[in-house]
Order: structure tokens, then C-alpha cells, then sequence
């Protein structure tokens, strides 16, 4: 019999699973570091580590490396599991580096390259360009004078030929790059002793990473996370996933983690940035089932943060920065008890800290 798991279930799951109920950790236990953490904004991975109990402004380059992956964005990697992660990120056919490299896929196919062999091409250019630190315009420009027109397009707002910017940015950890720390715009150099693994363990397998922190999940799912094919992410479905029914829908949970649905609900309180894992699932209606919100979270441009309670998105945040002074302004989106209140400003106050400013206050907009 198929276990029925209601959206309560999933998302206390999914919390504990990312571990936002832990108060304390460190970089080798933090499941997240293992799909990579989406480093964007000033809120982006340290602080998504904060909230997993890390101390994020602490860790250091020896601990964490950003590289360009999973839909071109930085992520947070730990530095001793790059060779796995760099084979875990490499497209899993030439139509799956098609579609990941968008528009780029035309003119090569034209030209009678194939996607993956592109990407090869402008890895070994970038490779020879990056022998030192070097700012991401000045790659781009040195490498796009080694490479023919396929490679290339022009851009209209600048006047001037580049690179196609998604095979740039998947190339770049073909290349053995990494993204300097604290850098805008980015700085690559080259990863020392860097060489990809020749096989992925389970451990780092993507397709397994977000059945494990996002899960329960369909094939769909998965590819829209990698913006991958799904005839792709099918044949790669680890055998021991077992079906589930989440509100009438069949989806997929390791059988390592079938019996982890029962657990109490997580009790926290949190602020997540706009690109935290929890709110990178695919199947966004289920996190928040009413549009309007939605589309307050999810807008096209700009956007906020996410007040979680108790596995439950439950509003939005935005920061108001002036010199060394911060304002959190906090939406929420029905009443919620004093004592949430107060440990919404008491995470404000973690985040002033983080960014090392001082906190105004909690900016309640009701």
C-alpha cells in the first residue's frame, strides 16, 4: 500500500531534513553543503548557514569554496568534497548540456558542435586565461578573443561581442575555478590540486540530494531544480526510491527516509533568505498554496525573504540598510502570538549581527 503523506508532514520533513530546527553544527554534518548552497545576496549561503547553526561570517576559504553549478548561480561547497561536487554538476548527456546552456545551444548545433564538447572548449580557454586571480570581465573578454563565432553573441546594451554566459559559467568549474570570497564582481582562480572525480558517491548525487532535502519529489520536480531534461533525471532514478501519495499525487522518497514522516513537528522560527533551499522545491504551490503570496515571494525581481515558522512560511522579510544601522521590515501574513513576535526580532537581531551592523528594529508591517 502507498503511504499518504499530507503537506504538514512534507514540510516538517523537508525543515528537519535541512536541519533549520538545530541550534548548533558544523561544516562536515550540514546537509545542505551537499547540493550546494545557493550563494546570492547579501543573505545568501553564509547566512543560510547561520540559521542551520553555523556561525557563517566565521568559516573561513579553507572551510567553503563558491563555484558557479547548479543553473549557473554560486554555491557553497565544503572545500575537501570538490572533486565529487564537480562530477556531481557535469550535465548527464549532450541534450542535458543543451538545455543548460539555453540559447547558447543553437549556434553550436548549427556549427555542427556538440553541447558538451563546447563546454570542454571554453573550460581548456578559460583554463589557460585563469593562471592568476583574475575578475570575471577579464576572462570573459580574453577568452572570447580564443574562441570562434559559435561561441559567441552580441550584446546589445554594451556593444560588444562576449561569450554566451551560461556554457561561461558551467565551464568554469570544468575548468578547475573557483569563485573568490567576498568578491563583486566575482574573482575566479584556479582550485588548487583540483581533479573531478572519476565516479559520484551516493552521498553527493543530485538526484538523491533533493529526494533527501526536498523530498518527497517526481522526476519533473528534480528537473526543473537542475534544468535538466526529465527523460534524463528518469533514467538516473536511484532504484530504492519508493512512491508516496502527497495529496493525490505520486511522488518519490528514498526508503531510507519512509518512516520519517511521523515525527512531531519541528519547533523554530526563522528567517531564510530569498534563495535558501527550502524555498528552492519545485512545487512551490504546496509550500504556499495561496497565489497572491505567491507571488509576493516569488516575484520576478527583488525578492524578499521568508519567515518560517514551525516548518510554515508564514510571511516576508526585507532588509533596510543605512550605513552601519539595520531594519528588518517583516510582513506577516495572518496573526501570530506574541512569543513568535519576539523571536522574529530575536532573529532580526542574529542577522544585524551577521552582517555586523546594528539592529533599529523589527519593522512589523500588519
Amino acid at each position: 500500500m502507498v503511504a499518504s503523506i499530507d503537506r504538514v508532514q512534507v514540510l516538517g520533513f523537508r525543515a528537519r531534513a535541512q536541519q533549520l530546527d538545530r541550534a548548533d553544527g558544523t561544516v562536515g554534518d550540514t546537509a545542505v553543503l551537499d547540493i550546494g548552497v545557493q550563494d546570492t545576496g547579501p543573505d545568501g549561503g553564509r547566512w543560510a548557514l547561520h540559521v542551520r547553526g553555523l556561525d557563517g561570517a566565521a568559516l573561513s576559504d579553507r572551510d567553503l569554496a563558491a563555484l558557479w553549478t547548479v543553473r549557473g548561480a554560486p554555491h557553497l561547497y565544503r572545500r575537501e568534497d570538490l572533486s565529487q561536487v564537480a562530477a556531481a554538476v557535469a550535465p548527464f548527456s549532450d541534450a542535458d548540456a543543451g538545455k543548460r546552456i539555453y540559447d547558447a545551444a543553437k549556434p553550436l548545433k548549427a556549427a555542427g558542435i556538440s553541447n558538451l564538447a563546447a563546454l570542454d572548449a571554453v573550460a581548456a580557454a578559460m583554463r589557460s586565461v585563469v593562471t592568476a586571480p583574475l575578475v570575471k570581465g577579464e576572462v570573459s573578454a580574453r577568452v572570447a578573443a580564443l574562441m570562434d563565432a559559435p561561441y559567441l553573441r552580441h550584446c546589445r546594451p554594451c556593444d560588444a561581442t562576449h561569450l554566451y554566459e551560461m556554457p561561461f559559467r558551467l565551464a568554469a568549474v570544468r575548468a578547475g575555478l573557483e569563485l573568490r570570497a567576498g568578491t563583486s564582481p566575482p574573482v575566479l582562480q584556479r582550485i588548487a590540486g583540483f581533479r573531478p572525480a572519476g565516479q559520484v558517491s551516493e552521498r553527493f548525487d543530485l538526484i538523491r540530494a533533493y529526494l533527501r532535502l526536498l523530498g518527497p519529489a517526481t522526476p519533473k520536480h528534480v528537473a526543473d531544480y537542475l534544468d535538466a531534461p526529465v527523460k534524463d533525471v528518469k533514467a538516473r532514478w536511484p532504484a530504492d526510491a519508493i512512491e508516496v501519495s502527497v495529496g493525490g499525487e505520486t511522488r518519490w522518497v528514498l526508503s531510507t527516509d519512509a518512516d520519517r514522516f511521523d515525527a512531531p513537528r519541528p519547533q523554530l522560527v526563522r528567517l531564510l533568505g530569498p534563495f535558501d533551499l527550502f524555498l528552492q522545491a519545485k512545487d512551490r504551490p504546496l509550500l504556499v498554496d495561496d497565489p497572491a503570496r505567491a507571488k509576493v515571494l516569488w516575484p520576478v525581481l527583488g525578492r524578499p525573504g521568508a519567515v518560517v515558522v514551525d516548518g510554515e512560511v508564514t510571511g516576508t522579510w526585507r532588509p533596510r540598510q543605512s550605513g552601519g544601522k539595520l531594519t528588518v521590515q517583516v510582513q506577516l501574513w495572518s496573526a501570530v502570538p506574541g512569543r513568535i513576535r519576539a523571536a522574529i526580532a530575536e532573529q532580526a537581531e542574529r542577522l544585524a549581527a551577521h552582517r555586523q551592523l546594528r539592529l533599529v528594529k523589527a519593522d512589523f508591517v500588519d
